[in-house]
């Protein structure tokens, strides 16, 4: 797994990708459209307005690697700090899981539209627009912080600690994915940059 993303002219980027990293990408990213859950779609009946502003949770999510997507706004204080929290996750997290579950889709689509995904050589050079790219940083944080919730990765410090893994480690498949995934994210950051 070597695919680094590249600059290209206009705007974009573009990274080769084998057929096992595209098998990898999109499975991760359905998993993540799993986790985050179907979105609150309104009713026939339902009026698309008053479904626009309808209240969401307003408690963590008890899974740690959903607290890592939705942290509380105002940390783990006070009981002052918990209410403002809680208020705002109400008004904030529908719009939030709508964008991750784009985010995660727009992965998913750009993987599916590459030559050779529907003949099943399924790899080749995947070129995302400037559009594609945000959503792409985007879900490639989101999958970071899922698998690292998972790991139990709390700071940059820790990640040395992985590289040392022995390989009957069972987490070691999980630590590979976030490796690859964080250098994969590093470098779409360089190429948008650049």
């Amino acid at each position: 797994m070597s695919g680094h993303f590249e600059a290209l002219p206009g705007g974009g980027a573009a990274v080769p990708l084998d057929e096992v990293e595209v098998s990898i990408l999109r499975s991760l990213a359905v998993q993540m459209l799993e986790l985050i859950g179907p979105g609150d779609e309104p009713g026939p009946d339902e009026d698309p307005l008053a479904a626009l502003f309808k209240d969401g949770p307003s408690e963590k999510p008890a899974d740690p690697a959903l607290a890592r997507l939705f942290p509380d706004a105002y940390g783990d204080g006070d009981d002052e700090a918990r209410a403002a929290s809680a208020e705002f996750r109400r008004y904030t997290e529908n719009d939030l899981r709508t964008r991750k579950r784009e985010d995660a889709l727009a992965v998913v689509r750009s993987l599916d539209a590459m030559p050779g995904a529907g003949d099943g050589t399924g790899g080749g050079r995947l070129e995302l627009s400037a559009e594609e790219c945000r959503r792409w940083l985007g879900a490639l944080n989101d999958l970071r912080l899922t698998i690292g919730a998972r790991l139990d990765v709390s700071d940059d410090d820790e990640n040395e600690d992985l590289y040392r893994l022995p390989d009957t480690d069972p987490r070691k498949p999980m630590v590979m994915a976030y490796l690859w995934l964080g250098a994969l994210q590093e470098t779409l950051v360089e190429a948008l940059m650049g």
